[in-house]
């Protein structure tokens, strides 16, 4: 692994390039830096839900996410690497069924929002389905493992419903999107 930072502004970066974990030098906008600065932001978003209040087992749960996430970045970092580990795709499947399992049914799309919680946990979801689409653009340009890409779906998945969860507990509902208020109608007029 790389050396732990001692200063931070190393002014390398100034001629638009970035270093990676294995020393070589690319591009600050190289499709490698694009997935690793969303996988970024995700973990930042995740850090920020993280100060809401919600139930110690959710907030354990995100801990764990961030750790991943910071394993999912080393891996895309270090062209070659394998940092994240196959079976923690087989967790967050495990984590995905057993918040879903609390839940109604949802017969209509809901909308963003609910609680500040859930709010979040929709924005970070947005945010997981960027970095995959990123880690996607990566995959075509260079060789990469289908772990990264599978655990932002799932992750994405376990988002929405950790944000259902979050307006559960805080004793609101899902926003349903209310499809009967007219959407559409102009165009249908001309």
């Amino acid at each position: 692994m790389g050396k732990r930072l001692s200063r931070i502004a190393t002014r390398t970066g100034d001629d638009g390039s970035t270093g990676l974990g294995d020393g070589s030098r690319v591009g600050k906008d190289d499709a490698r830096v694009a997935a690793l600065g969303d996988v970024d932001e995700l973990n930042a978003a995740i850090g920020l839900l993280l100060t809401e209040a919600m139930p110690t087992t959710m907030a354990k749960l995100l801990v764990e996410v961030q750790h991943d996430l910071f394993e999912l970045g080393g891996e895309l970092c270090i062209p070659g690497y394998e940092n994240l580990a196959a079976t923690r795709i087989e967790w967050l499947d495990a984590m995905l069924a057993e918040s879903n399992a609390g839940l109604g049914t949802l017969e209509e799309f809901i909308l963003p929002g609910g609680c500040r919680a859930a709010a979040l946990a929709h924005q970070a979801r947005t945010i997981a389905r960027r970095a995959e689409r990123s880690v996607v653009v990566l995959s075509r340009q260079a060789q990469l493992r289908r772990e990264p890409q599978a655990y932002l779906n799932r992750l994405s998945d376990l988002l929405f419903v950790l944000a259902r969860v979050a307006n559960r507990d805080a004793g609101r509902g899902d926003v349903m999107w209310n499809r009967e208020r007219g959407a559409g109608t102009a165009s249908r007029d001309r």
